[in-house]
């Protein structure tokens, strides 16, 4: 198996935890953010609901969704860029499965 540079490695670890942090907090603002600000929330409306409890009904659930696709879709950007092939991980672990 081709080693990695510990340069190139350091580096992509760093943005993965980067991005990773960055989601965690839109999901921290979305989830708990809307707690602290319910009260001065339900003055506007959103499809008929206030906008509180609207988000704690559903949106915080969409938005969780979405961030699960748009990690998913990082992560891909961010493989391909530090050169991480999904493929030739999946021949390299079925060649030590045979070899075995």
């Amino acid at each position: 198996m081709k080693k990695v540079d510990k340069k190139v490695a350091d580096a992509y670890f760093r943005e993965r935890v980067g991005w990773i942090i960055f989601f965690f907090i839109i999901w921290f603002i979305a989830s708990y953010g809307l707690v602290f600000f319910a009260v001065p929330l339900t003055n506007f409306t959103f499809l008929g609901f206030p906008f509180s409890y609207y988000m704690g009904a559903q949106g915080t659930i969409i938005v969780f969704i979405i961030l699960l696709f748009a990690n998913a879709f990082v992560s891909g950007k961010i493989d391909k860029k530090y050169g991480i092939n999904e493929e030739r991980n999946e021949k390299i672990s079925s060649e030590k499965k045979i070899d075995l």
